[in-house]
């Protein structure tokens, strides 16, 4: 995560008037050009740890346990996203919002343990069709799993999460080398369109659960 612009004792200076009273978030907020939800989020972990809830951190590791007992303290009304940020340290929103996606589609939360050298792999080495066929293999035979598949095999992660992605969607036909072009549903047989239409019909349904989060979050700031 991006260090802040701002220093650890800005933000708890800010975060401390909001508590004195001397201002509202949205006053506060505008004195000293900053985002009413940033704020919101600076006095919600300020209340818990201080000042050294603003103190830069290195990457966490979240194991599996601690991602659905934040996602389950949400969705039991312990508290808003916010709340639960700041409650357990967490990097960000976005990390908790996208526990809860995946949670809310019925997919597999793992343990994370960041390896920024496979992250961070921009370009990965050049595979043959049978490589990426045994690479693809081996991560749906281990749950899935991008990180470590890419380490084994000494490729990017983004290059293992695509392949797996277009085997998903094509098959094997999917990790050939055509640049990117797709055969339309009436170029496939019909175990292949039934696949692509359960493709489709599980992205509508990740779309809708997007929503529901965004109107609980539109519902949390309402109360505010």
């Amino acid at each position: 995560m991006p260090r802040s612009k701002h220093s650890p004792e800005f933000r708890a200076r800010v975060s401390q008037e909001y508590i004195d009273g001397i201002g509202s978030v949205h006053f506060l907020a505008d004195k000293y050009g900053i985002g009413y939800s940033t704020l919101r989020g600076w006095i919600n972990e300020y209340r818990i740890h201080g000042i050294s809830a603003f103190c830069h951190k290195k990457n966490r590791t979240y194991s599996k346990e601690f991602k659905i007992k934040c996602v389950e303290a949400v969705m039991n009304g312990e508290g808003s996203v916010d709340d639960i940020i700041a409650r357990y340290g967490i990097s960000s929103r976005s990390v908790l919002r996208q526990w809860i996606k995946v949670y809310n589609a019925n997919r597999e939360l793992k343990d994370y343990d960041p390896k920024q050298e496979v992250y961070m792999a921009e370009a990965g080495r050049k595979t043959t069709f049978e490589e990426r066929k045994e690479i693809v293999n081996y991560c749906i035979s281990h749950n899935r799993d991008y990180k470590n598949t890419a380490a084994k095999h000494g490729v990017s992660y983004s290059q293992v999460y695509s392949w797996v992605k277009k085997y998903d969607a094509n098959g094997e036909d999917g990790l050939t080398d055509r640049r990117g072009r797709r055969k339309t549903d009436d170029e496939v047989n019909e175990l292949e369109r039934l696949r692509r239409e359960n493709l489709r019909l599980k992205r509508q349904l990740e779309e809708k659960d997007m929503v529901v989060e965004l109107l609980k979050k539109v519902k949390e700031y309402e109360k505010m």
